[in-house]
């Protein structure tokens, strides 16, 4: 089938101002002889990244996304933003093989319950794997990209602060090493009991660290001070920077997964950090890492998180689950009551 899509409009999320989204009504570009059109079923919010353009907190002065063709653009009102959709292939172009028809795909989409994508641009789900499972694959990947840019060695200490979606697959990962120890920390006890039950050392409340280089700080006195040879810091607050150098040892590896927009902290390069030889790694999902990408890309990538994924089974950290029509609230939770939240997902009916 080719051109006109008989009678289908979709509903897509907007974000139209600080802390303002709307639910509109749209018509569907004509379906091209090379492309499909995708019945969304159900859509995950990145919690960090969209919280950031929702609080008008993005930066001005980058793209939405410099790789996905179909995230490209400029962060400004009125925007369209999500990037982990699930689907099932209800039309297909006249050039599009036929066995495309019904496959539940991925594709890295705004919050749309129908869209129009050529089939490069869409990943087949394992038949292994639920939709919702298939929800978490980008931030799977993103877990996958940190763990190889960091490169746990067998025995090492590791230490992962923030457990959001992105911190408790990093978590579940690193449980798969052989570690010596492996310790967690966020403020919000749901997600600190979420990453106990992956089966690690502890996890800790941040606000029992105290970070100011002080000899008599509590945090000085802890058993974790300086302790952590491997820290990931992912919880998406800059002043974490601190906690994460006062923790890890010398010659350690900090790896910086968070995106902190615009907001800003003052970081303590000096005291004990200018002697420490730690390394600050930053580390995004958009390319491999230099060193790998001679044996390694996005393909191979994409099914060793589509393995984990298998393993973890992540859909045991939604929370909620919201009708795309229900996207006001969606938001206005995640925005006012964080610490009852994992996942969020949008489903379509």
């Amino acid at each position: 089938m080719q051109g006109k899509i008989g009678g289908v409009k979709r509903k897509t999320v907007y974000f139209t101002a600080p802390r303002q989204v709307e639910l509109r009504e749209e018509s569907l570009p004509d379906l091209g002889a090379d492309e499909v059109l995708v019945e969304t079923i159900c859509s995950a919010i990145s919690a960090g990244t969209e919280m950031l353009i929702y609080q008008d907190r993005f930066p001005r002065d980058v793209e939405t996304d410099s790789v996905i063709s179909s995230l490209r653009g400029d962060f400004k009102y009125p925007l369209s933003y999500g990037y982990s959709a699930v689907g099932r292939v209800t039309k297909v172009g006249n050039k599009v093989n036929e066995n495309w028809l019904n496959k539940e795909v991925f594709s890295f989409r705004s919050h749309t319950s129908h869209f129009i994508a050529n089939t490069n641009y869409l990943l087949p789900i394992p038949n292994y794997l639920l939709p919702e499972i298939a929800c978490f694959l980008p931030n799977m990947e993103t877990a996958v990209n940190l763990v190889q840019d960091a490169a746990p060695i067998l025995g090492e200490r590791a230490l992962v602060l923030g457990q959001g979606v992105v911190g408790l697959l990093v978590a579940s990962l690193l449980k798969e090493f052989p570690m010596e120890t492996l310790v967690t920390s966020d403020y919000y006890e749901l997600r600190r009991k979420a990453s106990l039950g992956i089966g690690l050392n502890d996890s800790i409340d941040p606000d029992s660290i105290k970070v100011n280089n002080n000899k008599n700080d509590a945090m000085h006195q802890s058993a974790y001070a300086q302790n952590f040879d491997l820290t990931f810091e992912l919880s998406g607050s800059p002043s974490a920077l601190n906690a994460a150098i006062a923790m890890t040892s010398f010659s350690g590896r900090i790896v910086i997964g968070s995106w902190y927009g615009e907001k800003q902290a003052p970081i303590d390069l000096g005291g004990t950090f200018h002697r420490s030889r730690i390394k600050l790694i930053s580390s995004q999902v958009s390319t491999i890492a230099p060193e790998l990408s001679g044996r390694w890309d996005k393909a191979r990538r994409f099914e060793v998180a589509w393995e984990a994924l298998k393993r973890i089974q992540p859909q045991k950290w939604i929370t909620h689950r919201f009708p795309i029509e229900e996207a006001v609230k969606a938001y206005d939770l995640l925005d006012k009551n964080p610490q009852e939240t994992i996942q969020v997902i949008f489903t379509y009916s």
